[in-house]
């Protein structure tokens, strides 16, 4: 199963947005969040009566520094209206979460998304210790998003990409070699049965060309339960 993003909330000033925060993270299934210095202390009531319950689904981590919230993550995206003379790579949200996707199939367990306060979003120091940045293409003359509708769109992203990630991840999962011995077994038991090979001395050379093209389909386990089914329907016939 792959981990979906941790939400890092750094020192956040209203509790109505953390919650709204927390309640978009519910609507999309993400229970990983971390709140970095929140100005009201925590817990908030006010936040929790926001949330509309999701603070029942998961609870919030709460640390005194970025530095400390992002100790075990191993890729961090910092998400800002505004474009800083940072020497970083710069995605939009769904290509964002689509490198989240591809990152956390290859192993890394924690992926971040890191969000700056209402009132002046992430300084350029925060930004520093992530490694890419998510800009949201709104209207330049209009590009402030409360904290709430950006968590939402990002959660909504990574819902997407990641329920995507999964399935295929689910139905492409490499066939072992073991497994595909022995489907080969019973592929090639079959075709005794069936007399496909009619000259002894050539059945070793067709038998070797036979294993080599199927190898070759790199097959899913999904695939490889789907080819016992097709011998088993064979054979019954």
């Amino acid at each position: 199963m792959i981990k979906t993003p941790v939400i890092i909330l750094v020192r956040p000033q209203m509790g109505e947005n953390i919650g709204a925060a927390a309640r978009a993270m519910a609507n999309f299934g993400l229970n990983h969040l971390r709140i970095v210095a929140p100005r009201d202390g925590w817990p908030n009531e006010v936040a929790i009566s926001n949330a509309a319950g999701a603070f029942d689904l998961f609870d919030a981590e709460i640390f005194d520094t970025l530095a400390d919230a992002l100790a075990d993550v191993n890729y961090a995206y910092a998400t800002t209206a505004r474009m800083r003379d940072i020497a970083k790579p710069i995605f939009t949200p769904h290509k964002a979460t689509m490198d989240a996707a591809e990152r956390c199939a290859n192993g890394e367990a924690h992926c971040a998304f890191v969000f700056g306060p209402e009132r002046t979003g992430l300084e350029n120091h925060e930004i520093a210790q992530c490694h890419s940045i998510v800009n949201v293409p709104t209207d330049p003359a209009f590009s402030s998003l409360n904290l709430g509708q950006c968590v939402l769109l990002i959660a909504y992203e990574i819902a997407q990409v990641f329920a995507l990630t999964q399935t295929y991840a689910r139905e492409h999962s490499p066939a072992t070699i073991q497994s595909f011995d022995h489907l080969f077994e019973r592929l090639t038991q079959a075709l005794d049965e069936g007399q496909f090979f009619q000259e002894d001395n050539l059945r070793p050379t067709m038998v070797r060309n036979i294993r080599a093209a199927l190898m070759r389909a790199e097959m899913s386990e999904q695939e490889i339960r789907t080819f016992h089914g097709v011998l088993t329907a064979l054979r019954r016939a």
